[in-house]
C-alpha cells in the first residue's frame, strides 16, 4: 500500500505534518470514507493552538474507525514467493 503526506501551516503559524495517508482508488468503497475522515482530522488539527509537529493518520483511523473497517483499509496483499 502507498501512503502520502501533508504538511501545512496551522491556525497559529507552526508547521505541521501528517504522515501515514492511505492512498486509495477512487473506485474503492473506502475511497469517500478516508476523504471525510482525512478532512475532518485536517480541521481538528488546523483549529488547535498547542499542536504536536507530527500527527500519524493511520494511529487516527485506528482509534475512530470500527476495527473490520481498519483492516480491511490497510490489509497488504500477500506477496508470493517474496517478489
Amino acid at each position: 500500500m502507498l501512503f502520502k503526506s501533508l504538511e501545512f501551516k496551522n491556525v497559529v503559524g507552526q508547521k505541521v505534518k501528517i504522515m501515514d495517508i492511505p492512498v486509495l482508488e477512487e473506485a474503492s468503497p473506502y475511497y469517500f470514507m478516508i476523504q471525510v475522515r482525512l478532512q475532518t482530522f485536517i480541521t481538528l488539527i488546523y483549529n488547535e493552538t498547542h499542536t504536536s509537529k507530527l500527527y500519524s493518520f493511520k494511529d487516527y483511523l485506528k482509534r475512530v474507525l470500527k476495527w473490520p473497517d481498519y483492516e480491511r483499509v490497510f490489509k497488504s496483499n500477500e506477496l508470493k514467493n517474496n517478489a
